[in-house]
């Protein structure tokens, strides 16, 4: 159960100026935009998540819920009238075939309670407006590990018991305010404006695929334990790169979908995924990712599984052979 952070991309646009009526079109029409970002990243994240969920490190069990606060909008009462909401915590996105998409739950719904707590009780924070949501997951994520977890929603006081399963330790989250797509080592984060959310959804999920990786890698740790050399980075992209289909693979997509998204990408773009300097050639990454696509599918048709953990090479062995 993971929080976007896209609520604030609506901050500027939702408070009404002149005429509160005249507003209230344009608002909606943004905040709907915006849902559906959240649905199709969160969407994909959670296939991602959950499909390598056998292979990755760093494990969590997880519903497949986003949650989102009103409060952290510009305007919380038009969000609240929007969506005829009760309270501030409500469902902004279930994931396709999660555990959530299994129980009456529907987006727009408003949260109440978690376990006997109430949600009411975690503090809002003006200066931060992320501050509330992150207490709520940081409070739901041992709950999790039960198997399930009992959440009461508005309108009624008999909980709703949502199963878990076992995913990656990723959070997919869309931010205002960037046109690219980043990770720290626990989230993944795509900007509201970056070009490949109009792409088809698999080449999205390569993009999200690449990302994901220098997680699952733990590419950002090292990097910070052993410093942001040039040819480090270069090692860490390289290997996002090659893992990507890997990835795409156990999450239902088709390997090559990797290559796509790179052929599509790189030749119109040169900052982003293709700085220069850290970064090999589009042409040359598409190689490599062709490449590992060959590797990938003789693992596949011996041991019927790809199981990246035991049969994907990282860039230093590779070069020592």
């Amino acid at each position: 159960m993971i929080a976007s952070l896209a609520a604030l991309a609506l901050a500027s646009a939702s408070a009404p100026t002149s005429g509160e009526t005249a507003a209230e079109p344009a608002f909606a029409q943004s905040f709907e935009a915006l849902q559906a970002l959240d649905r199709r990243v969160h969407a994909i994240g959670w296939r991602l998540r959950e499909g390598n969920a056998a292979y990755c490190d760093y494990r969590t069990n997880d519903t497949g819920l986003l949650l989102q606060d009103a409060r952290a909008f510009g305007s919380p009462a038009a969000v609240k009238a929007l969506l005829g909401l009760r309270g501030d915590i409500f469902v902004q996105a279930i994931a396709p075939g999660s555990p959530a998409a299994d129980t009456p739950i529907a987006a727009g719904t408003t949260l109440e309670r978690i376990e006997d707590r109430s949600v009411t009780g975690f503090a809002w924070d003006e200066e931060k407006p992320w501050a509330r949501l992150a207490q709520i997951n940081e409070f739901i994520g041992p709950l999790r590990r039960s198997g399930s977890l009992a959440l009461v929603f508005a309108g009624s006081d008999e909980a709703v018991i949502v199963k878990t399963r076992p995913a990656c330790v990723t959070q997919f989250e869309v931010v205002s305010g960037s046109d690219d797509v980043g990770a720290d080592g626990q989230r993944v984060r795509i900007g509201r404006d970056f070009p490949g959310l109009a792409y088809p959804e698999d080449e999205l999920a390569a993009a999200l695929a690449h990302e994901f990786a220098h997680n699952v890698l733990r590419h950002p740790q090292i990097l910070s334990v052993n410093g942001r050399k040039r040819r480090a980075v270069r090692e860490t992209e390289r290997e996002a790169d090659r893992l990507m289909p890997w990835l795409l693979v156990n999450a239902g997509y088709e390997p090559e979908a990797a290559s796509r998204f790179m052929r599509r990408w790189g030749p119109k773009h040169s900052g982003g995924l293709l700085r220069k300097r850290t970064h090999d050639g589009w042409d040359e990454r598409v190689e490599l990712i062709d490449a590992e696509i060959a590797v990938l599918k003789r693992v596949l048709a011996e041991e019927g599984r790809a199981d990246w953990r035991h049969f994907f090479t990282r860039e230093a062995q590779r070069e020592k052979r």
